[in-house]
């Protein structure tokens, strides 16, 4: 397998279900050591997608790699080098965090430490409590690290932070901040638009079963280049669209003084990718 080769490759892949196709011919590349996003609203296509990568559902037609292999043929291989992090996990109530994962961890031929994985998932402390007493955001590192502890190449990451409150998300980013450090791949998907920007170093989006539009958060879409500059004048907001901030707030700022006003709230920002993936997804 050479190294600098795309870690997933998919080239015009289609799912049908009867006469509904919930995947129309997508496209995506995802580089090795990259956290790339998919995002896009319920029954766009991604959930179904994810899964053909991971070899739990089966493509009606398309081309499909995934580390070289194709997951339709479910190798052995592939599963030792991927880890997955579904939407909703579950483990025995009597079982602690450090004899999950040690048991995990005798599946895979090369496996990270489990007090390592312990560690990297913020778990060590809780590391010899029983599953039941462990909160809801402990759980879900639990079903990190069970991910992590085969170390594989390439993880999945389904809405990996629903239901987190913001402090148990901002662990959460930490820990995937980490594995980037450690040159995983990460495929996630999430509704946190926020979390998307702040993780990822590409995103699609996705409607109807279709890519609208992909690459970097903070450059994807054609207002990438557009500058929102708002100001509140007689007790209205007042907004205008430039690629020129310079030269439109020279002028606002200059109109101003010469009349002895005040720009009250001024700001100056680019589209975000929540503004982006909005304006895409829009229904007609």
């Amino acid at each position: 397998m050479n190294e600098t080769s795309p870690a997933i490759e998919v080239r015009a892949l289609c799912k049908r279900y009867g006469d509904y196709e919930a995947v129309r011919g997508i496209d995506i590349t995802v580089a090795r050591g990259e956290v790339f996003g998919l995002l896009g609203p319920n029954g766009a296509g991604k959930t179904t997608t994810v899964e053909i990568l991971e070899g739990y559902r089966t493509r009606t037609s398309g081309e499909v790699s995934v580390l070289g292999h194709d997951p339709a043929g479910r190798s052995m291989d592939l599963r030792r080098r991927i880890g997955i992090v579904l939407q909703a996990g579950g483990i025995y109530s009597h079982i602690t965090p450090r004899e999950a994962l040690k048991h995990w961890a005798s599946f895979y031929p090369h496996p990270r430490d489990v007090e390592e994985v312990l560690e990297l998932a913020g778990l060590r402390e809780k590391g010899d409590v029983r599953s039941r007493r462990l909160s809801g955001g402990q759980l879900r590192r639990l079903d990190f690290a069970l991910a992590l502890v085969g170390d594989p190449e390439l993880i999945f990451l389904d809405e990996p932070t629903t239901g987190f409150d913001p402090e148990a998300r901002r662990a959460a980013w930490e820990t995937v901040r980490s594995l980037r450090a450690l040159g995983k791949t990460i495929l996630l998907t999430t509704h946190y638009l926020d979390e998307a920007q702040e993780l990822a170093d590409r995103v699609a989006i996705v409607k109807d079963g279709r890519v609208l539009a992909i690459g970097p958060p903070r450059e994807l879409g054609v207002g990438a280049s557009r500058y929102r500059v708002a100001y509140r004048g007689d007790g209205q907001l007042i907004e205008h669209e430039t690629d020129d901030p310079t030269t439109l707030l020279y002028e606002l700022t200059g109109g101003a003084l010469a009349r002895g006003q005040r720009l009250e709230e001024l700001s100056v920002a680019r589209p975000t990718l929540e503004d982006v993936y909005l304006e895409l997804t829009a229904d007609a």
